[in-house]
């Protein structure tokens, strides 16, 4: 009753994207069940501290990773706010909880010789090759996610302006530069595109004419960069990580950035700076009047 309730709120009040609101309810339908098994309680609403607890343990004994389990256990924090919101319940039985301990993962970005050598190897213009093509051009010239990704129509697209509208996070739209050669892309992709039964409304389709999927788009980028890359993660997620770091990398302020990325504050994307230290330190050698720099 109170998680079909709070997932509206989720969805219609906070602007949460579909794909965030079932992360929440498989979390939630998740602890349920196990509330159902261990404790025959159906009603997740006036659980205590323990049984939560009870279902941490049974979490760390499936392996799953830290940073899982304190996801999992924030989903079901912010359910326990919406139900003192509504006065369903005086505590949050999560108030007190300490999250796990997690070690920060350092996201590599791909070089641009490694982005270059993906480019360079699409020789062919059929359809496959021209979206996939799209898709790593997109992800790498405009920083988006792969949900925006899947989610661009063609009305969204101003070619004469060079601009994409972006449907972001909690349905914040932002407006991004496309490049030439991306423009370039598109017109030959949209042009095969045509001889495909497709859904007309959204831009990028799998080979049956149906709009892409979120996996698709991850072995699209997983096998182009496989290829040229040895690094452990070849993901979308990494493309942006890489659009960011570049940018950085060659002067652009953070706040240009976070606006490009669609973040809604600076902490966000003050995560892609830490790869930014090498280049600072040698402006730096270069620039202070103390430097031991030779001339």
């Amino acid at each position: 009753m109170y998680i079909d309730s709070f997932l509206d709120y989720l969805l219609l009040e906070k602007k949460y994207s579909s794909h965030t609101v079932n992360a929440y309810k498989t979390d939630l339908i998740s602890f349920r069940d196990f509330c159902v098994i261990e404790f025959e309680v159906e009603e997740i609403a006036n659980v205590h501290y323990n049984q939560i607890r009870s279902w941490i343990v049974s979490l760390v004994n499936q392996k799953k990773t830290n940073r899982t389990i304190n996801r999992k256990v924030s989903s079901l924090k912010t359910f326990y706010k919406f139900l003192q919101k509504l006065e369903v319940i005086d505590k949050n039985p999560l108030a007190k909880h300490k999250a796990l301990k997690t070690t920060k993962e350092i996201q590599i970005p791909f070089s641009n010789e490694e982005v270059s050598k993906v480019l360079n190897n699409f020789g062919e213009d059929d359809f496959v090759s021209l979206r996939d093509k799209l898709i790593v051009e997109l992800l790498y010239s405009t920083g988006i996610r792969r949900t925006e990704l899947i989610n661009i129509k063609h009305v969204d697209i101003d070619m004469h302006m060079r601009l994409i509208k972006v449907l972001g996070k909690r349905n914040k739209e932002r407006l991004v530069p496309l490049l030439p050669v991306v423009i370039e892309t598109l017109k030959k992709y949209t042009q095969q595109k045509r001889d495909i039964t497709s859904t007309r409304e959204y831009l990028l389709v799998t080979e049956k004419g149906n709009k892409l999927y979120e996996t698709l788009v991850y072995r699209v980028i997983n096998s182009y960069f496989s290829k040229v890359s040895t690094k452990v993660k070849k993901s979308p997620h990494i493309l942006r990580h890489t659009f960011a770091t570049q940018l950085l990398n060659e002067g652009a302020d953070l706040n240009s950035v976070k606006e490009l990325l669609g973040h809604s504050s600076l902490a966000s994307t003050q995560v892609y700076t830490h790869n930014n230290l090498e280049k600072l330190k040698q402006v730096f050698n270069k620039a202070h009047p103390r430097s031991l720099k030779k001339d």
